[in-house]
């Protein structure tokens, strides 16, 4: 797509006059953006995309509910196993353009070594997952997607509360690819060596309560899937 929209502006005779118009306007942006960074306080619920302030609205208590549950697992199992860090709701990521809150996100050792215990700001994650609401789902599908993907995000998660469904997404050359979309069977991540649990694991209590028991029982970190009964 981005090498369709360069096409499309070198085939105009107004191609300079074009590109310094975009760059003007960037500028303006990064000032924008600037202003931002000053203005939000540490508990403000906002975002700063395609140069403007968004609000985040508030969550149902079945989409809170989504999330802790999987924020959980995710805690204790890369803490156990020292994989790195996981950052929640509030943790703010900067791409080249836009500062989100990404809902649920993972970093591996390697970059999350260098973070620091006072830091606001923080570079593209490893894995990005999003429990989706009816007010955010067609940017998480549409600018977000997009965002993650040309950043290099490896993967990412749609999690749908209503429907209790998981959507996983790999980056696989340039561009996403679908590689699971269910409300049944295992979720394994790319990013997050040996983590595998039910997809079921995150909307049912008792199946959470399983996983939960064998991530803190396993002495090993080949695989979250539930014990034989």
């Amino acid at each position: 797509m981005r090498s369709t929209i360069i096409s499309e502006i070198l085939d105009r005779p107004d191609a300079y006059l074009i590109i310094e118009e975009i760059k003007s306007a960037l500028d303006r942006e990064k000032e924008n953006r600037l202003k931002f960074y000053d203005a939000i306080a540490e508990n403000d619920n906002v975002e700063f995309i395609n140069g403007e302030i968004v609000v985040q609205s508030n969550v149902t208590m079945r989409h809170n509910q989504v999330t802790g549950l999987l924020l959980c697992l995710l805690n204790i199992y890369v803490d156990k196993s020292e994989l790195g860090f996981v950052g929640s709701q509030r943790l703010m990521i900067s791409l080249t353009r836009n500062d989100y809150l990404p809902g649920i996100c993972f970093f591996r050792k390697k970059k999350s070594a260098q973070f620091t215990d006072d830091q606001l700001y923080f570079p593209e994650p490893d894995l990005v997952i999003k429990v989706l609401s009816d007010s955010t789902e067609a940017i998480d599908r549409g600018l977000k997607f997009q965002d993650y993907q040309a950043h290099g995000i490896g993967e990412y998660w749609i999690v749908d509360p209503e429907h209790e469904t998981l959507e996983q997404y790999q980056l696989l050359g340039k561009e996403y690819q679908l590689i699971l979309k269910s409300a049944q069977g295992d979720v394994r991540s790319f990013a997050i060596e040996g983590f595998q649990i039910p997809i079921r694991a995150i909307f049912d209590n008792k199946e959470y309560l399983t996983v939960l028991q064998n991530i803190l029982g396993s002495q090993s970190s080949s695989t979250l899937t539930p014990p034989s009964s």
